[in-house]
C-alpha cells in the first residue's frame, strides 16, 4: 500500500496560521480513520486530534479551540487547520491511519512527517 504523503509546514511567527494536509491513497475506499501526532525536540510523541471514518472528531486539550480537523473523503485527504499558534506548536507532526474496530493493514501506516516551527 502507498504510504501518506504530507504537506504545508513552515516557519512562522505566533499567532500565525497554517493548514497542514495528508493524503493517504485508499483513505475513502478502506474507511479508514486518521491520527495527527506530534513530537518536539527532546519531547515525547504526543497525540492531538483524530477524525473517525464516520466523521467523528477529537483533539487533546492544549490545542482545543485553535486546532480542526477535516477531511475531504474524494481526494484521500485529511487536513489539519492550525490558528493562533504558539511557540509550544513547535514540532514535527505525524499522521497515521487507523481502522475500527480492528486495525487492518490497508490503515496501518504513518505519513513522513513535516516541521512547524514557531517563534519571533
Amino acid at each position: 500500500q502507498a504510504q501518506p504523503v504530507q504537506s504545508g509546514g513552515g516557519l512562522l511567527q505566533p499567532g500565525g496560521s497554517l493548514r497542514l494536509s495528508c493524503t493517504a491513497p485508499g483513505f475513502t475506499s478502506n474507511s479508514c480513520g486518521m491520527h495527527w501526532n506530534r513530537q518536539g525536540a527532546g519531547k515525547q510523541r504526543e497525540w492531538v486530534s483524530l477524525i473517525n471514518s464516520d466523521g467523528g472528531t477529537a483533539y487533546t486539550d492544549s490545542i482545543k479551540g485553535r486546532f480542526t480537523i477535516s477531511t475531504d473523503k474524494a481526494k484521500d485527504t485529511v487536513y489539519l487547520q492550525m490558528n493562533n499558534l504558539t511557540p509550544e506548536d513547535t514540532a514535527t507532526y505525524f499522521c497515521a491511519t487507523f481502522s475500527i474496530p480492528r486495525p487492518i493493514p490497508a490503515c496501518n501506516h504513518w505519513g513522513q512527517g513535516t516541521q512547524v516551527t514557531v517563534s519571533s
